[in-house]
């Protein structure tokens, strides 16, 4: 059944931006859009006027700039600098103020995203908000004692917190504060085309098998700390074949000179960011994708996803409290290992060359996994459904009680169902 719900999203930045929370609210918005939702997303304008993406520029100006993504309204808001990862955007005041001249019925915010909970603590009068908690801030310690009281205030006026997976929410010390309000909706995305990939994407992939010296492992994501990038690195020489790095960031030219330094770096391709045929192409050429992180940060992990749908099987790692593990299961979809440990990570790489069947295996594991639990349709229709068990909550008779309305953690998917009693 079609949703009339006026949702506004409040996002980092927004596609073509690169980054796991922004494909998450492009996949949201346009899937909850399909389902019949009046849907708008305010962010910060990642690239500047000559289309250049300055993210990570300390003084990259922008503009703002209303755009559309299909049926989704899109305001990217200018900013005049970052200051440890907080975006200065002059317009957000007055963007704030005018959010609610057209009907809102639910607000949706995505953290961690210190200019946006800065601007929600402004906010007088506000429609519901549900909170999407895609991860803790765990290294800016600074920025996080900073945003602590505001962050607070926030998930304090919360409808519901949402996080991504059980996993996490046991091993987060401000998800624990709030425990009565929050539920887990795993995150989906649109996996049409990593199930049935194009001519072009499988003629892309035939390429890459030329062109790289096999078995190639793949990893997609930025170059920054939590990625433990070094790990895979230092599997590398333990291993053969080629390691295709795509995406690009801060820590780029560091793993670049320890790539020289362990003899490894004629056997490392650095791809940067590519279009989305030839990522396709990637996961139907790739041995594994080879998934490393090391830090809570990584809370989920969506492109482990995109390979699993693609048949792809992945090498992960057992982060404590985080649900990178949870989306690719040990044994069933891939391999997961211990965090910092290439011996374990280039182990589990030789088992799946080495040991007849096994990726093979994985790989219908994964498949079948992704196309169960992280379709986007069914993303949106659980929190579709999570906003109308808000809304009627907001709208019960004189002599009805919240009580009356709870969430039920599904065992499986750990997704909240409303049920009336």
């Amino acid at each position: 059944m079609a949703r009339s719900f006026n949702v506004c999203h409040l996002g980092k930045y927004y596609p073509p931006a690169p980054g796991g929370i922004e494909t998450h609210v492009q996949t949201l918005a346009r899937a909850q859009a399909v389902a019949g939702a009046q849907v708008r997303v305010l962010c910060v304008n990642h690239a500047n006027s000559s289309g250049r993406d300055v993210t990570w520029a300390r003084y990259g100006a922008t503009n703002t700039v209303e755009d559309s993504d299909g049926p989704v309204r899109i305001t990217r808001l200018g900013r005049s600098a970052t200051i440890a990862r907080l975006d200065i955007c002059p317009d957000l005041p007055r963007a704030i103020d005018d959010l609610f001249k057209q009907p809102v019925d639910i607000l949706h915010l995505h953290t961690p995203n210190p200019t946006m909970v800065l601007a929600v603590t402004r906010l007088r009068k506000t429609a519901p908000i549900v909170v999407t908690h895609h991860s803790d801030i765990i290294k800016q310690r600074v920025l996080r004692h900073a945003l602590a009281p505001f962050e607070r205030m926030v998930y304090g006026r919360a409808a519901r917190v949402i996080v991504t997976s059980n996993a996490y929410r046991e091993g987060s010390p401000l998800l624990c504060r709030y425990r009565d309000k929050v539920v887990t909706l795993p995150m989906g995305l649109n996996l049409s085309a990593n199930i049935h990939p194009s001519a072009q994407s499988l003629a892309i992939a035939e390429n890459w098998k030329r062109r790289y010296a096999g078995p190639i492992w793949l990893s997609v994501g930025r170059t920054v700390y939590y990625k433990g990038l070094d790990t895979a690195i230092a599997a590398l020489t333990r291993v053969p074949g080629t390691l295709v790095i795509i995406g690009t960031g801060p820590l780029e030219t560091h793993l670049k000179e320890m790539a020289q330094r362990l003899g490894v770096a004629d056997r490392i391709v650095w791809r940067g960011y590519v279009d989305p045929e030839e990522l396709l192409g990637a996961y139907q050429a790739a041995t594994a994708l080879w998934f490393p992180s090391s830090h809570r940060t990584e809370a989920y992990g969506l492109v482990q996803v995109e390979a699993m749908a693609a048949g792809c099987p992945v090498i992960n790692t057992d982060i404590p409290h985080s649900g990178v593990p949870w989306v690719s299961r040990h044994e069933e979809t891939g391999l997961t290992v211990s965090i910092d440990d290439p011996a374990g990570f280039a182990a589990a790489s030789l088992r799946l060359l080495n040991e007849p069947g096994l990726r093979d295996r994985l790989a219908v594991g994964a498949r079948r996994r992704a196309i169960a639990e992280f379709d986007h349709q069914l993303m949106a229709k659980r929190s579709l459904d999570l906003y109308d068990s808000i809304l009627q909550v907001r709208r019960p008779a004189p002599e009805m009680k919240l009580s009356k309305w709870v969430h039920d953690i599904n065992s499986e998917s750990g997704v909240a169902q409303p049920r009336a009693s």
